[in-house]
């Protein structure tokens, strides 16, 4: 048992290596492809940093078959993965810009990304739960197509927007393989973000089997835990580079990548899940569903008040968890 408990603590720690090395390749190559914050956060650092919550459920998938140990390990790291970030995710965030500027002024961000993002977010989100709902597989299908269809448009979108700005991003860390130089060559980026999904998949895959280990052993549902610890552990990147970028005032960056990785994770990847497991969502599942689409509701209203989005709306998130928390006690 303690040895499965320290091969689930080594597994999180690889995949936050991995994550934090693809972020920092990714973050390169938006800057040689030219493109500004909105891109760079909602897409580029976004996808970067939900390549474990997106291996996660599908080595889960795949490795089970048809058993429903691995289905329940999927659904919850996808599930949870935007409940994360909706409530987590902007409660660190917003905790930290009220720490570091010591008030609650507005969040300095292009109102126009994040208002894109939260309604992609919430249109796609509810489709995608209410194919829970379908009777027949077929429609299921034609949701899964309809879900990547959409974030294709917001990709499209996004990119579009971001051309030619990537003079208001400043230049990232120096690139991990090429630390003495200013200007890495394009060709290691590219490397290093291939080594950097390898070990991310290798995290990952020790991460899948020994939870559900441990999962066992302490007799918690599978679901339960997968929607808490799974997200928990591979969200731990996004929550790092968000603190990080609204230390150094670029609050675009820090919450594009949150909200970035919400259309991501509420989109492609439940189109995955609809596609490869039956998508009967228990209702806790749902629940934590409800949940996150609530949080981000709220954070909407302070975005599209005249008083701007606030951290205190962000910190609010952590309500919404704890209510969760509070319904899996009882």
């Amino acid at each position: 048992m303690i040895l499965d408990i320290v091969k689930l603590a080594a597994s999180l720690i690889i995949i936050l290596v991995g994550a934090e090395a693809f972020t920092n390749s990714v973050e390169w190559l938006g800057r040689k492809l030219k493109l500004g914050d909105g891109a760079v956060g909602s897409v580029f650092a976004a996808v970067g940093t939900a390549m474990p919550e997106t291996l996660v459920p599908l080595i889960a998938i795949f490795s089970d078959g048809h058993g429903s140990a691995g289905h329940d390990v999927g659904i919850g790291a996808i599930l949870g993965a935007p409940f994360m970030l909706a409530t987590l995710a902007m409660f660190v965030t917003g905790l930290t810009a009220l720490i570091k500027r010591k008030n609650n002024a507005p969040m300095n961000i292009i109102t126009d990304v994040m208002k894109r993002d939260m309604k992609f977010f919430m249109g796609v989100y509810v489709v995608a739960i209410l194919a829970t709902f379908l009777p027949a597989w077929p429609l299921k299908v034609v949701v899964a197509g309809f879900l990547v269809f959409a974030y294709a448009c917001y990709v499209y979108k996004t990119i579009k927007s971001s051309m030619g700005k990537c003079d208001e991003n400043g230049a990232p860390a120096p690139l991990l393989l090429m630390r003495k130089r200013a200007e890495p060559l394009f060709a290691i980026v590219l490397v290093q973000l291939a080594c950097a999904l390898g070990i991310i998949m290798v995290g990952a895959i020790i991460f899948v089997g020994e939870v559900q280990i441990v999962a066992a052993a302490f007799g918690v549902p599978v679901l339960v835990m997968s929607l808490i610890i799974t997200p928990i552990a591979t969200e731990l990147p996004e929550k790092f580079n968000s603190i990080i970028w609204v230390s150094h005032g670029k609050d675009t960056l820090a919450l594009g990548n949150i909200t970035g990785a919400m259309v991501f994770q509420s989109s492609l990847i439940p189109a995955l899940g609809i596609l490869l497991t039956e998508w009967k969502l228990e209702p806790i599942a749902l629940l934590s569903a409800v949940l996150a689409m609530s949080a981000v509701v709220f954070q909407f209203i302070g975005l599209t008040g005249k008083r701007g989005l606030k951290p205190a709306h962000l910190i609010a998130g952590v309500l919404f968890y704890m209510i969760f928390i509070a319904v899996l006690l009882n």
